[in-house]
């Protein structure tokens, strides 16, 4: 059979979108492969009640990578960022509120503590410097581990020692803490009000189906804030349209650059002849060809379903079975009749903290216990009876999204158990209860303002997403799941289990979000095994 293309791509996700710009960008004849009716994977904006559309999975922007941003021309595409007014609003049991960032400074933290008002700028330095020499870290190709020496290996173990460098002792010492401590140690060890330590400690249980206080933790807050918006560093925002709005532009520059994109095309079977992928065979019956095949699936899903068996060596089949994947995410689309009246903070009123990130949740201990009730199933099939939830009302930013005079939320809620007794689809519709009844716990009109939702389970996320076990992240952010060893140790590279086969998705370096940096770096190593010219603008 013909070879038609240069690349097939599997997965029409913003990674995927990503990767196949740079390869057309350099001459290369690209066809993307989508399952659903519409690209952009979890980054995606649908109807979800009628009238009502929203940022159904990832809901916020800060991580896509201000290069990728540029080369793919996506404001020229019609991408339009807003910041929120500040980072955090925190509705409290006793009845007042926290605040976090944007005019609610120092003054508001030493409401709290005093001490903790003279640390945070050190905390907030002591980040910065870390992730600058991250965020370089991020742009680069891992140092890969493979069976002979290999210059190319040998020579980016150097470029990466040669970035290190520019931390001082100190700065290593804070890196080696961020790396391999828990986030509740760290910020224990810097803070003592509770309410600053739940707004800092939540990016580490984001997407994370653990406690605060588990080993590694730290690492998750810190991939949490290599973002910026607009220039503006650690900053998060709203993409007008929403979530779609990315990825559509992605779509956009694709097909100037004339990328194929196929939706409704699932891959069932990649092609394998004389130990190379040589292509894909379609649901639909259809095989096709290409010289390289990449994908921006999960690794654990690639690897299960479409890589035949056969294919793989016992160590690669058996490692990415015990691949972590798994999140303690239940994510709710909310359509609204009114804003939240919040206990803290009346009034139905637009206000700044309707803007911001909501998170109903007070403490590093009440995380821990979520994730506890979660883990045992003490208490019931396996969800936390005291739910975290962050409701980001998108619409307060973005009035494209809801009727005039309603709302539309995101409850982005942990800790669930991605298997729960009985399958998620009995206990759905209960957990959803659950988590609009702990948001009217802290804005008594939340609950009777609900005109319809969507509830998206782990269960879910794996189903409509290809999100395996609910994990946003493509694979648990781990020690052992990053860098070199992403997926796998002998993968870092970008370079599959075969030959001519690829990753481009959230389950290499540098992980998960939406930032479209392992659709760009792979991009770059496949360029470079076919003798091209990595050209990052548009020719």
């Amino acid at each position: 059979m013909a070879v038609n293309d240069d690349v097939l791509i599997i997965g029409g996700g913003h990674n995927g979108l990503v990767c196949a710009a740079y390869l057309a960008g350099s001459g290369l004849k690209v066809r993307v492969l989508e399952r659903r009716g519409i690209v952009g994977g979890a980054a995606v904006t649908e109807e979800f009640h009628p009238g009502f559309h929203n940022s159904v999975a990832s809901y916020t922007v800060s991580l896509l990578n201000p290069r990728v941003i540029a080369d793919l021309r996506l404001a020229e595409h019609g991408l339009r960022v807003v910041e929120r007014p500040f980072s955090n609003f925190l509705p409290l049991p006793d009845g007042r509120a926290f605040r976090l960032g944007g005019e609610h400074g120092l003054a508001e933290v030493a409401k709290w503590s005093a001490r903790d008002a003279e640390r945070l700028p050190e905390y907030f330095a002591m980040l910065e410097r870390v992730v600058a020499v991250l965020r370089e870290l991020m742009l680069l190709t891992p140092p890969n581990v493979s069976d002979g020496f290999v210059l190319a290996d040998w020579l980016a173990s150097f470029s990466v020692a040669r970035r290190l460098r520019h931390l001082d002792m100190r700065g290593r010492r804070d890196l080696l803490d961020l790396f391999t401590k828990s986030a509740g140690e760290l910020l224990d060890h810097w803070f003592e009000g509770e309410p600053l330590k739940a707004a800092l400690g939540w990016d580490s249980v984001v997407g994370n189906f653990a406690s605060p206080y588990t080993p590694g933790s730290a690492y998750v807050l810190l991939h949490h804030v290599f973002g910026e918006v607009n220039g503006r560093q650690g900053a998060w925002g709203h993409a007008i349209g929403g979530m779609g709005a990315i990825t559509q532009a992605m779509a956009a520059e694709c097909a100037a650059r004339g990328v194929v994109i196929e939706t409704d095309a699932e891959v069932s079977r990649v092609l394998v002849e004389g130990g190379r992928a040589v292509g894909v065979r379609l649901a639909d019956g259809r095989e096709l060809r290409a010289n390289a095949v990449a994908s921006n699936l999960n690794p654990k899903l690639l690897y299960t379903k479409l890589v035949p068996r056969e294919h793989l060596d016992d160590d690669t089949a058996q490692r990415i079975e015990r691949y972590r994947c798994g999140s303690g995410t239940f994510r709710m689309n909310v359509a609204l009749s009114e804003l939240p009246d919040f206990t803290a903070a009346p009034g139905t009123t637009l206000q700044p903290h309707h803007q911001s990130g909501i998170l109903v949740g007070h403490s590093l201990r009440h995380f821990e216990q979520a994730y506890f009730d979660a883990k045992s199933k003490q208490h019931n099939a396996g969800w936390s009876r005291a739910p975290i939830v962050e409701l980001v009302i998108s619409s307060t930013l973005d009035d494209t999204l809801a009727p005039a005079g309603h709302h539309v939320a995101s409850l982005f809620c942990q800790h669930v158990n991605p298997e729960v007794d009985g399958g998620w689809d009995a206990h759905r519709d209960t957990v959803a209860r659950l988590m609009i009844d702990t948001v009217d716990a802290v804005a008594p009109n939340f609950a009777r303002s609900v005109l319809g939702f969507e509830a998206l389970s782990p269960l879910d996320l794996e189903r409509r997403f290809g999100l395996v076990g609910g994990d946003i992240f493509h694979g648990s952010l781990g020690l052992d799941q990053l860098f070199s060893a992403r997926p796998l140790l002998g993968q870092g590279s970008y370079r599959g289990a075969l030959p001519g086969l690829y990753l481009c998705g959230s389950g290499t370096h540098p992980g998960g979000g939406v930032t479209g940096l392992p659709g760009r770096n792979a991009a770059r190593e496949l360029l470079r095994d076919s003798g091209r010219r990595f050209m990052p603008e548009r020719t």
